[in-house]
C-alpha cells in the first residue's frame, strides 16, 4: 500500500468538523486557514516542504478531466513563486508529490468535494474535476501564507459546498469595465470557490440625472452585435469571440459565467437602437408589450447568442432580466416571461430571472420548472410562495447583499461583520428557511452601478468588492458555519490575497512602510532617453519619448508618494510625469498649468500649478475616499467629497480617487521636462507631521 494510502486509512473514520481541530492537543496540527475553511479536518503531526520542482501526477485513468487541472495549478505555481518549477505527468506518485485521482462512485462526497490527504506526499481525491481545482486552491492558499518555507501541516481533509451557487454579479452596463478585468475577476472568484459570476450586460442610468429626457439618458449593451449593429455600446463593449473565450478560461477555472440580458424594463438600449419598441406610457427603458416588434427584436437578440452549434453563450445557463416593469402590466408581463423562458429553453438553456411574480401579480401563466429566481426583494417575490410554487431560488437580499459605490443607498461597502455572524444564503430579506431547503440553490451578492458617470474605477469597485468576497465565500461555502470569531477571521483573511499572479488592490509588500525609493533604484527595470545625475540624486526627463519604466504597476489605498520636482518652463499641456494603464498624473492639465491626474476617462485638475525653475517638494496621498495633494509639507488642496449637482437639484458622488501609476516616471510620448529626486513611496497614509519634517529634511538638502 502507497504511503498516503495508509495516511489515508489510518484517519478514515476519524475525520472531525475543523472548528473542533483544537481541542485534539497539543501534538496535532491545527486546521490551516484558508478561505473558505476547510469543512472537516484531522490534524497531523508533521509538515510537508514544498519542493520547488513539485510533480504534479494524474491518476491515468482520469487524465481525461484531471490533466486540465493540474496544468492549470502548475501555471498557478509558477505565478505564486518565480522559484517553482512543477512538472506533469501521468502515472504513480512517490514522496514529494501531488497526486491527482477521482471518487466520482463515492456518494458519501458531493459534487465539487474533495479529499486532501497531505503526509510526505499529497493526495487529492475529487468528486469531479471541479472539485480537484478546488483543493489546489486551498494549496495555494496555505503556500501564499508561507511564503519563506512553503510548509503545509499534515492531515486530513474533507472538503465540500453547502450550497451549489456561490455567486456575484456585476452591473458591467452602466459602468464598463475591461474584459481584462473580468479574466482577472473569474481567477480572483475562482481562488475563493466562488462559482457563478453574472454580467449583467445591458443596461441604463436614471432619466432624472440626464435632464428627465430619455433621449440623453445614458444606456449601454455591452455585447457585439451584428443583427442591431447600434445596439452594442460605443464607448465599451465586448466582441464575441472574446465573450466567448472568456467563458471557455472561466470553465477551466471552475467558474460558470451567467450573461444577463435585462429585458422588457431597463431596456433604454434597445429602444435607442430600435425606435418605435419603447413604451410612451411607462417610459422608453420600458419596452412596448403591445408592439410586435417588441418581440421580434427581442428574439433576435438572445438568437443571436444562442444559436447555432457554436453559440456565443456557452454555458448552460441564461439569464432574462424581468427587473421592475411597470405593476400595471402585470398580465403581459407575465406572458413576456414566459414567453422568454420557453425561447431560450428552446436552444437548450436553462434559464434564470429576477424575482418579480408577486409585483407582477395575475393569472397568466408562467413557466416553473427548472427556472431560477435571483430572489432579491420580498415585495417583488415572496420566497416562500415562489418556492410553493416550485420555482428554484438564489438567495440575493438586497438589504444584505447589494454594493451601490458612492451612492448614498443600499450599501457603499457591505456590512461584513454582520454577514459573517448572521447571513447565510437560506436568509431571504425576513425570510429564513432550513440551510438544506432543496429549491435553494445558493446565493449571490451585487455591484450596482447606478450612478452614470459618478468617477468609480474599476479598482474602487474592487476595493468594495474584496472584503465582501472573502466573507461571502464562508458564507456560501460553510453556511451557518463559522470557523472562529469575526475578529480573528478578520485578522487572518488580510494574509490571503486575490490569487497567483493578481494584485488588482495595488499592494506592495515591504517590512515598513516605504516600499519604494528612486535613489535606490531597485525596482528599476529600463530609463530610456532620460538621465540620472547621481551626484544631485536627480532622474532628469526631456520630455516626449522619455521615461524609467519599474516593475510595480501601482499601488492601491491607501498610500502617500513623496518627492522634489523642478520642471521646466516649456512643458507641453498634459505633460506626463507618473503613468500606469490605470492613470496618469500630469503637470499642465489640459494647458490650464495645473497640476493633476486621469483615469479611466476622468481628468482631475488640483487648483495648484507648480513652480517652473525651482525644486518644489510634492506628497500625494490617496485612500478609497479621496487623494490630497501637499506642497512643501503644507495641505494645498483635498479632492474628496465632491458633488455632481443636476439641473433638477439633484445629486450624486464625484469620486476623486487615483491607484497612484508607478509603471512609468514619463512618458513614451508625452513626459514632462523635469528633474525629480527623492522620490518615496509609503504603504499607508502618513502623518501631516511627518509629511513636513519629510519636506523639512528634503529643503535642507537642496
Amino acid at each position: 500500500m502507497k504511503k498516503s494510502l495508509l495516511f489515508i486509512a489510518l484517519l478514515a473514520g476519524c475525520i472531525v468538523n475543523a472548528n473542533t481541530v483544537r481541542a485534539q492537543g497539543s501534538n496535532t496540527n491545527a486546521a490551516p486557514f484558508v478561505i473558505p475553511a476547510l469543512r472537516e479536518w484531522k490534524g497531523g503531526v508533521n509538515y510537508f516542504e514544498w519542493p520547488n520542482n513539485v510533480k504534479l501526477v494524474v491518476d491515468p485513468a482520469y487524465s481525461k478531466a484531471l490533466l486540465p487541472v493540474a496544468k492549470l495549478f502548475a501555471e498557478d505555481l509558477c505565478s505564486l513563486s518565480s522559484d517553482m518549477h512543477p512538472k506533469v505527468v501521468t502515472g504513480q506518485a512517490s514522496r514529494g508529490d501531488v497526486y491527482f485521482t477521482l471518487r466520482s462512485n463515492d456518494s458519501s462526497l458531493p459534487a465539487e468535494g474533495y479529499i486532501l490527504a497531505i503526509s510526505n506526499s499529497i493526495r487529492i481525491e475529487a468528486k469531479d474535476s471541479v472539485g480537484a481545482i478546488w483543493a489546489t486552491r486551498s494549496l495555494l492558499q496555505m503556500l501564499e501564507q508561507d511564503h519563506a518555507h512553503h510548509h503545509i501541516p499534515q492531515g486530513l481533509a474533507r472538503d465540500y459546498p453547502r450550497y451549489a451557487v456561490r455567486g456575484f454579479v456585476l452591473d458591467v452596463a452602466r459602468k464598463f469595465f475591461t474584459i481584462a478585468f473580468l479574466r482577472d475577476y473569474v481567477k480572483f472568484m475562482s481562488y475563493y470557490k466562488m462559482n457563478d459570476f453574472q454580467i449583467h450586460l445591458s443596461d441604463n442610468g436614471f432619466k432624472g440625472f440626464f435632464g428627465d429626457n430619455w433621449d440623453s439618458t445614458y444606456a449601454a449593451f455591452r455585447l457585439e452585435n451584428t443583427t442591431y449593429p447600434n445596439l452594442t455600446a460605443k464607448d465599451g463593449s465586448y466582441s464575441k469571440a472574446a465573450f466567448v473565450a472568456l467563458q471557455q478560461m472561466a470553465q477551466r477555472y471552475g467558474v460558470n459565467i451567467v450573461p444577463e440580458i435585462d429585458v422588457p424594463a431597463h431596456s433604454l438600449a434597445l429602444s435607442k437602437a430600435v425606435p418605435g419598441i419603447g413604451s410612451k406610457l411607462y417610459g422608453q427603458d420600458h419596452l412596448d408589450l403591445d408592439n410586435p416588434l417588441t418581440y421580434t427584436v427581442v428574439d433576435n437578440v438572445f438568437k443571436e447568442y444562442l444559436q447555432g452549434p457554436h453559440p456565443v453563450f456557452i454555458g448552460n445557463e441564461v439569464h432574462i432580466g424581468t427587473d421592475e416593469y411597470a405593476k400595471k402590466e402585470a398580465e403581459k408581463f407575465r406572458a413576456f416571461t414566459d414567453h422568454y423562458i420557453r425561447f431560450v429553453e428552446g436552444f437548450g438553456k436553462k434559464v434564470r430571472m429576477w424575482g418579480s411574480l408577486t409585483h407582477a401579480d395575475g393569472t397568466t401563466p408562467v413557466k416553473v420548472e427548472d427556472v431560477t429566481m435571483n430572489l432579491w426583494y420580498n415585495g417583488y417575490a415572496d420566497p416562500k410562495t415562489m418556492f410553493d410554487l416550485g420555482y428554484k431560488g438564489i438567495s440575493t437580499p438586497d438589504g444584505w447583499l447589494y454594493i451601490v459605490p458612492a451612492a448614498g443607498y443600499y450599501y457603499d461597502y457591505l456590512n461584513t461583520k454582520k454577514l459573517y455572524e448572521e447571513w447565510t444564503p437560506n436568509r431571504i430579506g425576513k425570510e429564513i428557511f432550513d440551510e438544506n431547503y432543496p429549491l435553494l440553490r445558493g446565493g449571490s451578492f451585487a455591484v450596482w452601478n447606478d450612478h452614470v458617470g459618478n468617477g468609480i474605477t474599476e479598482k474602487d469597485v474592487h476595493h468594495r468588492v474584496f472584503p465582501a468576497m472573502q466573507v461571502l465565500s464562508q458564507k456560501m461555502w460553510g453556511g451557518s458555519t463559522k470557523p472562529m470569531s469575526y475578529d480573528d477571521f478578520s485578522v487572518k483573511s488580510k494574509q490571503v490575497g486575490e490569487g497567483p499572479g493578481l494584485n488588482i488592490l495595488g499592494r506592495i509588500a515591504g517590512k515598513d512602510s516605504l516600499v519604494f525609493s528612486l535613489d535606490a533604484k531597485k525596482n528599476v527595470v529600463k530609463i530610456y532617453n532620460a538621465h540620472f545625475d547621481k551626484t544631485k540624486e536627480a532622474l532628469r526627463l526631456k520630455g516626449g519619448n522619455s521615461y524609467l519604466k519599474t516593475n510595480i504597476p501601482g499601488i492601491g489605498y491607501d498610500y502617500t508618494v513623496s518627492f522634489c520636482i523642478n520642471p521646466s518652463n516649456d512643458n507641453l499641456p498634459d505633460a506626463v510625469l507618473f503613468a500606469s494603464n490605470d492613470a496618469v498624473v500630469m503637470l499642465n492639465m489640459q494647458g490650464s498649468g495645473n497640476f493633476g491626474f486621469s483615469r479611466e476617462g476622468y481628468s482631475y485638475s488640483f487648483n495648484y500649478k507648480l513652480p517652473a525653475d525651482i525644486w518644489t517638494h510634492i506628497t500625494i496621498k490617496g485612500n478609497n475616499r479621496g487623494t490630497s495633494l501637499y506642497v512643501n509639507g503644507v495641505l494645498a488642496e483635498k479632492l474628496e467629497g465632491a458633488k455632481r449637482t443636476f439641473a433638477n437639484g439633484k445629486q450624486t458622488a464625484k469620486v476623486q480617487t487615483l491607484f497612484f501609476p508607478l509603471q512609468y516616471i514619463g512618458s513614451g510620448s508625452n513626459a514632462c521636462k523635469a528633474q525629480i529626486s527623492h522620490l518615496e513611496v509609503f504603504n499607508r497614509e502618513l502623518d501631516d507631521e511627518v509629511i513636513m519634517s519629510i519636506a523639512k529634511e528634503v529643503k535642507n538638502q537642496k
